[in-house]
């Protein structure tokens, strides 16, 4: 097993704090492709940072939450596209770390850099057969799967059933499928989130993995990958990946609007930019929204990991909280660069103007389904009043 020389959590910001202006320059190539450029993953590969909660014993660092988004936001004010992508497929060697060691062999035992695709749609047509499952189907949206070679795709074991004990994400080759490009959206194009196509694979029970299931007998690879972290439930893990790269593209926006609003004449109401009223108080909303969504995100991690730590579960309502405060960041992310966007006037408009990605982005990571903020707000409101409790896959 490979191991890597240790660093600090604050030596791998470092890194992605250094790869911002290469991820600025390949942004335009991200989007013109529909994919993460090769030498944008090779950079990353190098700097080692999809390995920040990747198990010890298979090369990784085992940091916890707070510093993978911190990672990830920081190379979003480089390159939307490249922070999701990032996002998505860095969380998967903690879950990889979940799974029965014979699977993380499979996948790390020659090279721990192996990188894994994911969609967890629960469209697979599953047959039990000895050894294993018969899995077919057609998965969307799979971020980054272009460079990664292996996938985890999300189907139920009981035909008709809906996720709870069902559900299981199942680990398959890039032997096992194929990749159909059909990603041709307005924002995120750099994600590469094609389709997965899987006609009749095999998938031994040591590949599979009660995703929605906390307890350690879903959970075998606690047994030897014991630290805290992998006590945190699969949701409180992974939502936040698909809403941290808005975080980063706030904060570039800002800094984009600063640089814009120092030398811009606002044409609409005859002024500088900066003197106009309307443009100092969408900025200082921007800024002051930005940081209480940060602070906020790190006392979701902190609380997750005390509880961790004891080997308990956060209580219902604490999850469900925390899920509706996760959902409403790309919303909020969006409603201030929208407001960015309208103090630069028809300037905003143009195809040059920084913010116009930035935008198309956010808008378009605030209809992946886990940022649905009034889905859970709803779950969360009802919860809260009527004192009940759940057990739903989505906490």
């Amino acid at each position: 097993m490979e191991q890597t020389t240790r660093i600090s959590p604050e030596e791998l910001v470092a890194r992605a704090r250094a790869l911002v202006p290469l991820l600025a320059e390949r942004a335009a190539q991200a989007e013109a492709e529909l994919k993460v450029a090769d030498e944008v993953i090779a950079a990353l590969q190098e700097a080692q940072l999809f390995r920040v909660m990747q198990p010890k014993r298979h090369g990784g660092f085992e940091f916890g939450p707070k510093v993978f988004a911190e990672i990830q936001q920081t190379l979003a004010e480089g390159c939307m596209s490249t922070a999701w992508m990032y996002g998505v497929v860095a969380v998967h060697p903690w879950q990889l770390g979940l799974f029965p060691e014979q699977a993380q062999q499979e996948v790390w035992g020659e090279d721990a850099s192996t990188l894994i695709a994911s969609t967890y749609m629960p469209v697979a047509r599953v047959t039990e057969v000895e050894g294993g499952y018969r899995i077919s189907g057609r998965w969307g949206f799979s971020t980054g799967c272009e460079h990664c070679d292996w996938v985890f795709l999300g189907g139920n074991i009981t035909p008709g059933a809906g996720k709870g004990n069902s559900y299981r994400t199942f680990l398959v080759p890039k032997s096992d499928f194929r990749i159909e490009r059909n990603w041709d959206v307005i924002g995120l194009r750099g994600t590469g989130s094609h389709d997965i196509v899987v006609e009749d694979a095999f998938v031994p029970f040591h590949r599979t993995h009660a995703t929605q299931q906390h307890d350690d007998a879903a959970n075998p690879g606690r047994e030897l990958n014991n630290a805290p972290l992998y006590r945190v439930p699969f949701a409180q893990m992974f939502i936040p990946a698909v809403s941290n790269a808005c975080l980063g593209g706030l904060a570039a926006a800002i800094q984009h609007f600063k640089d814009y609003a120092k030398q811009g004449i606002s044409k609409n109401v005859g002024m500088r930019t900066v003197d106009d009223p309307n443009a100092q108080l969408a900025y200082a909303r921007a800024v002051v929204a930005h940081e209480q969504m940060v602070e906020n995100r790190k006392r979701h991690y902190e609380v997750q990991m005390s509880y961790a730590e004891r080997g308990e579960a956060a209580p219902v309502n604490e999850r469900l909280r925390q899920r509706y405060q996760l959902a409403q960041v790309a919303n909020e992310c969006a409603h201030h660069i929208n407001e960015l966007l309208r103090c630069c006037g028809a300037t905003g408009t143009y195809r040059s103007n920084p913010l116009t990605r930035i935008f198309l982005d956010v808008f378009t990571g605030r209809a992946h389904i886990a940022n649905n903020v009034d889905l859970f707000g709803r779950a969360f409101g009802f919860i809260a009043l009527t004192d009940q409790t759940t057990t739903d896959s989505f906490l």
